[in-house]
């Protein structure tokens, strides 16, 4: 894996040293992952990722974490390099500070030191819902609906495709409480799934397995105390949250295709062709050459995103978007081509190239699809 890219600037050596650690922790001790039982391979997973300390990098120290506050470099390099080894890993590492970030932003003292030592430690498995069946891009079309009586909001409706759904011991809910029309009448909650009323509706299969669920929520009663921020404010929280993990979203893409592209090194070198190697031919030269191209390009973008973020101290919304849209998309292109690249093998269940296939897939689309990304750009552009 080319890792060149930590000697830039953007990064410290700090950060360097955790790529180190992650990458020897994924290539020795990282436990065996068994894609058919997702669920009980992303529990062990969380389980080793807390042991191991690096969940610590998904909250802040005081919760029980690495650093002061979460640092989006970090979160960046941990996800590309389990990205690299294992879809999965990635997944559960992600999950952790996704599912929590909203308590990390916008959550009480209580909650913070309830819900976050036991995140970074790997006890608890967290979660974030704020997709509905007809709300995904267009958040503001939610009909969850939390209604506030005396000391607790009674809930009523469904989510979906929620990452860690059926097996999370703690999920951000978001909900419309109705104080303004659209975005603006939307709240964050912390819900558990022992609370009355709380259902998982369905477990939802997908090309590249992970643990999802629709949700159903039925007069589920929750404690006024356990609102994130204030009413009216989750839409704010939610993309407050956003914009610090898509930076990362773009650098799991950035892991799926360097494996690409290792993968299509390692096979084109030694593919017998016509008394030659397949890495001989012009052809097979030039596309491995976009390959690169393409991954170096969103790298750059990915670490100028999280680089402002943590560094600069300035808004990401644009470099963000930027980086996620430019990341997935050329990583789909990459893995396209290692699969090319390998021919019949590359389609073949079981070969490396095949499953990064499956993963990239979901990436153009979840945390906010590719055509939403470029709508976020252009409006930031136009501001």
């Amino acid at each position: 894996m080319d890792r060149s890219i930590l000697d830039l600037p953007f990064y410290g050596p700090e950060h360097r040293q955790l790529s180190d650690a992650i990458f020897e922790w994924a290539s020795t001790a990282m436990p065996h992952v068994d894609h058919h039982d997702t669920d009980n391979a992303c529990r062990q997973l969380v389980a080793a990722l807390g042991k191991a300390g690096f969940l610590r990098y998904a909250v802040p120290a005081a919760y029980g974490g690495a650093l002061a506050e979460l640092d989006s470099r970090s979160l960046c390099i941990a996800r590309e390099t389990l990205a690299y080894h294992d879809g999965l890993a990635d997944f559960a590492f992600a999950m952790q500070g996704l599912g929590t970030g909203a308590i990390t932003l916008s959550g009480s003292e209580e909650i913070k030191r309830h819900v976050l030592p036991k995140v970074a430690a790997g006890e608890w498995i967290s979660a974030f819902a704020l997709t509905e069946p007809l709300a995904g891009s267009d958040v503001g079309a939610m009909s969850c609906e939390a209604r506030l009586e005396g000391d607790h909001y009674v809930i009523n409706g469904e989510k979906t495709w929620i990452s860690n759904g059926g097996i999370a011991d703690v999920y951000c809910l978001f909900a419309r409480t109705g104080e303004a029309p659209g975005t603006r009448g939307i709240s964050a909650f912390v819900v558990y799934p022992d609370m009355p009323g709380f259902e998982v509706a369905e477990r939802l299969d997908t090309i590249a397995p992970h643990p999802l669920a629709r949700l159903r929520f039925t007069d589920m009663k929750v404690p006024v105390a356990n609102r994130l921020g204030a009413p009216g404010e989750g839409f704010k929280v939610a993309m407050r949250t956003l914009d610090i993990f898509r930076a990362s979203v773009a650098a799991a893409a950035l892991g799926f295709a360097r494996r690409a592209l290792d993968e299509a090194l390692s096979h084109a070198r030694q593919r017998p062709m016509f008394g030659h190697t397949l890495a001989d031919f012009q052809l097979t030269q030039a596309k491995l050459g976009d390959m690169a191209t393409d991954i170096e390009a969103a790298a750059l973008l990915t670490a100028r995103a999280a680089w402002r973020r943590d560094v600069q101290k300035l808004p990401t919304t644009r470099e963000a978007a930027m980086a996620k849209m430019t990341a997935t998309e050329n990583a789909q292109r990459v893995i396209d081509a290692a699969v090319q690249i390998h021919g019949g093998q590359g389609v073949r269940v079981g070969v490396k190239v095949e499953s990064l296939y499956r993963e990239i897939r979901a990436l153009r689309i979840y945390e906010g699809a590719t055509e939403v990304q470029k709508l976020i750009v252009a409006r930031e552009l136009l501001k």
